[in-house]
This record gives C-alpha cells, sequence and structure tokens, in this order.
C-alpha cells in the first residue's frame, strides 16, 4: 500500500446559524425566617394537637419529589452537547481536552480545526479535516483552539468505552473506532472509481501525519487488513465495505 497523505485543505466556510442553546434549570427553595417561621411552628403545634397527621404524608411526598428531581438533574446534564457543531472554542476552558465525536454529517459541510493558536493562520493548523458521516477527533492539553464549522454537535467519548463492533462499514461513514464500531479483519471494497475511494488505519484521533498507520487511494477493489491494535479506520469515497476474514 502506498503511503499517501490525505490532507484535506480548508474549504470556505460555509455561514450558518448558531444552535438554539438549551436554557438550564434549577429548583427553588424557600427559606422562613423570623416571624414567618414562628407561624409555621404554631400552625404544626396546632395541626397536631387536633389530630391532624395527614401532614407527615404530604410531607414524605414531598420530600420524595424532591429526590427525584434531584436525581433527574443529572440525566439532563448529561443531554447536554459537549461542544456546539458551529463556533470557536478554546481549549481548557470553553472545551475540556479529551476524545470528542460527531456523527450524522452527511452533506459534506461538517469541518474542524485543531490550532495552536489564535491567529487563525495556516501556520497555526495543528490538523483539520472535511467531514462525511461520523468523526473522531482528540484534543490535546497542548491545543488552544478546535474550531468547528457545518457540524453536528460533538459529544465527549469515553476512550476505553466497549461498544458492538460490525463487520461492516459504509464506504463514506467516516471514521470507525476499531473493537467499538468495527471488529477487527480484513475487509474488501469493490467498484471503486476514479481514485476517489480513501481508506486510512490510525492509531489514534489526533490527525497528526504520526497516527497514520498505513492510508491508500484506490481505484476498482481495496482490501484492508484492520488489526486489533489499530484504533480508528476511516473510509471517504468508498464502495462500503465488508468483513471477509
Amino acid at each position: 500500500m502506498s503511503q499517501s497523505m490525505y490532507a484535506p485543505q480548508q474549504p470556505q466556510q460555509p455561514q450558518h446559524g448558531r444552535p438554539e442553546k438549551k436554557r438550564g434549570w434549577f429548583a427553588r427553595h424557600k427559606v422562613l425566617t423570623g416571624l414567618g417561621a414562628v407561624v409555621v411552628v404554631v400552625a404544626i403545634a396546632s395541626a397536631v394537637g387536633s389530630g391532624g397527621d395527614d401532614s407527615s404524608p404530604k410531607a414524605a411526598s414531598g420530600d420524595t419529589k424532591g429526590k427525584q428531581e434531584q436525581q433527574a438533574k443529572p440525566e439532563e446534564a448529561k443531554k447536554a452537547p459537549s461542544i456546539a457543531g458551529d463556533g470557536d472554542h478554546e481549549v481548557g476552558k470553553d472545551v475540556q481536552p479529551g476524545l470528542y465525536r460527531t456523527s450524522g454529517n452527511d452533506d459534506g459541510l461538517c469541518y474542524w480545526e485543531r490550532a495552536k493558536d489564535s491567529t487563525g493562520e495556516t501556520d497555526s493548523i495543528l490538523a483539520n479535516d472535511n467531514v462525511t458521516g461520523t468523526s473522531y477527533v482528540l484534543l490535546k492539553a497542548s491545543d488552544k483552539i478546535f474550531k468547528s464549522s457545518g457540524c453536528k454537535d460533538w459529544e465527549a467519548v469515553d476512550e476505553k468505552a466497549a461498544g458492538t463492533p460490525k463487520a461492516e462499514a459504509k464506504g463514506d461513514g467516516g471514521m470507525y473506532k476499531v473493537g467499538a464500531d468495527l471488529a477487527p479483519g480484513t475487509y474488501k471494497s469493490t467498484g471503486n472509481e476514479d481514485d476517489m475511494c480513501y481508506w486510512e488505519r490510525a492509531k489514534d484521533a489526533s490527525h497528526s501525519s504520526d497516527a497514520i498507520l498505513a492510508n491508500d487511494n484506490v481505484s476498482g477493489t481495496a482490501i484492508v487488513k484492520i488489526t486489533a491494535s489499530d484504533a480508528y479506520f476511516k473510509t471517504t469515497g468508498c464502495k462500503d465495505w465488508v468483513k471477509t476474514g
């Protein structure tokens, strides 16, 4: 296999509206002090004296509801996107270092960029890519800016999380995490024309040149052995891949 580099050039950035931000929410608790607190004490004493035991179940019910609301808060937080699909994000402040994933980018307009500073100059770009389908990106603590344009929202991903790996891959599916999205093995893609099919085996999601284990532009039939030690398999412009061994 040839070791050709796939280095996408930064396209003209399309104008996209910023996604509507979800409003946060929180429970408000009133605290009674002074005269108000005294009135409440008197009312409770009166209820006990008259045999008003119905107040206890109500209080318990209220406490249960409050606990349920508190337990629901973490679930709500998990649903929020980690990084918006449009905008510049300062690493370490707006977004923390780690592995992120965007999926469902079917129009080919998703562009992302890791940068070492905010000058916007070409020399500041550490890695970039145009995405169709899914992409994973590893943001490092040394990165300064993460730019995303025209992409679906990015979610944080546990690098060690297990999945249900499949034995097939869409030819234009983007990046697959080996062992989680795609099972190791030998894969074949047939019917590729005009060298538009590009595949890549990578050891991480930094997208640096050092991360590429092997890659190729293919016309006709492509056969690739993906090993268990590979971290990612990328495919763009290819016919679908099927595991043959």
